[in-house]
């Protein structure tokens, strides 16, 4: 008997497996359906996957479509790769650095050097901004966006150019780039953007970035980019081989599920990569690099995602727009939509049905963001709306 087997079914019999089902749902049922597959496919995994999922969400309470979380979880191989992680626990600098390093160097088509893993893309975030000495400098960003790196900044003193949206909101380049000076150390955009959902032009973007980083260091949050279905997008990983100063930020957060976890990936120069690691605080942690591992080598459980993501997004926008609703084009695991009406109102409704959606992003605070379920979640959602917008 192996020791991985032993492990497993030690933690089942001492209880600890009960304990687990209720902390994981779909853990161990998971697990053990990846080992019985018998002459079952993979695929098939993934569709009991989808069956059981909602009946698990639901009895743990209100369903979460506030967080833009993957509501399948992680991948089962991602799963099998933790519970066969017990031996490297104990250790500092573990193996699955390195092999996580070079596996995800692979992904996006960089050499290793140009990749820093980190805990979470948040520290992807602090990291850039203390590698530039931001202390006492100035920083550029479009908003509303993802407000770790402006909070962090404020922090520290830094001087914040929060850089209003256009009507349609995109990113309004023309006046970023008015709010470059001398003194700016850091600008930031993100694309796809959150909390708006939208994709920016990908030719105006690319050429801000290029142009802006002559000047300062670009930050490129791609938190997103896995749910980006437009044929004209394109990851700027391709800027950092081309010599640019940029950071290129990811995370292990979305698509593979690891929110909890931890694991965010910075992709740039080995001259910023090195500058960057000075100020990390440490590893990630040992489970969530493997389960990384395991889950960025497994396409076809992204894939999986990624259709379900598309299919449960496209039920959602309908019903906003039957109900004559502004909805901004998503090309993200989540929808922005004008709800007309203060959020808070829109929270309170959602929440007595079951569910519970994004908080206020100001100046939209009578915009509501909805992340996206299960197809099953979002046929249920959806027969809320009517009510919600009367």
């Amino acid at each position: 008997m192996s020791d991985t087997v032993s492990r497993r079914q030690w933690l089942i019999k001492t209880g600890i497996g009960v304990g687990a089902t209720v902390a994981l749902p779909g853990l161990l049922p998971a697990l053990e359906a990846s080992r019985a597959l018998g002459g079952a496919s993979y695929g098939e995994v993934l569709k009991q996957l989808e069956r059981d999922i909602t009946t698990q969400r639901r009895a743990a309470g209100p369903i979460r479509l506030c967080f833009n979380e993957n509501p399948f979880g992680m991948s089962p191989k991602a799963k099998d790769a933790i519970m066969n992680a017990w031996g490297e626990h104990p250790h500092y600098d573990p193996p699955v650095m390195k092999e996580l390093t070079e596996a995800y160097a692979t992904h996006v088509g960089v050499k290793p050097g140009h990749v820093l893993v980190t805990q979470g893309s948040s520290e992807v975030l602090s990291l850039a901004a203390l590698a530039t000495g931001m202390k006492g400098g100035e920083m550029v960003l479009p908003w509303p966006t993802f407000e770790q790196l402006p909070d962090y900044a404020t922090s520290m003193g830094v001087t914040v150019h929060k850089v209003p949206l256009t009507a349609d909101l995109h990113h309004d380049f023309a006046a970023m780039n008015a709010k470059i000076g001398a003194n700016t150390k850091l600008v930031f955009v993100c694309n796809p953007n959150n909390p708006t959902a939208v994709l920016d032009n990908q030719s105006a973007m690319r050429d801000f970035v290029i142009s802006t980083a002559k000047k300062c260091l670009v930050v490129v949050d791609e938190a997103y980019h896995d749910f980006a279905d437009d044929p004209s997008y394109k990851s700027m990983t391709d800027l950092v081989t081309a010599g640019h100063n940029i950071i290129v930020s990811r995370t292990a957060s979305k698509i593979h599920s690891l929110a909890g976890l931890r694991v965010g990936f910075a992709i740039a120069h080995p001259d910023v990569i090195k500058k960057m690691a000075v100020f990390a605080t440490g590893n990630p942690n040992t489970f969530g690099m493997r389960a990384a591992l395991a889950s960025v080598q497994d396409t076809e459980y992204q894939e999986f995602v990624k259709a379900k993501n598309r299919e449960g997004r496209a039920l959602l926008t309908a019903a906003l727009t039957n109900a004559g609703r502004r909805v901004a084009p998503s090309q993200t695991n989540f929808v922005f939509f004008h709800a007309g009406r203060p959020v808070e109102q829109l929270q309170k409704h959602f929440l007595a049905g079951g569910f519970r959606v994004g908080r206020a992003f100001q100046p939209y605070g009578d915009w509501c963001r909805i992340s996206i379920g299960t197809p099953e979640e979002m046929k249920q959602f959806v027969t809320l709306i009517p009510g919600a917008l009367a």
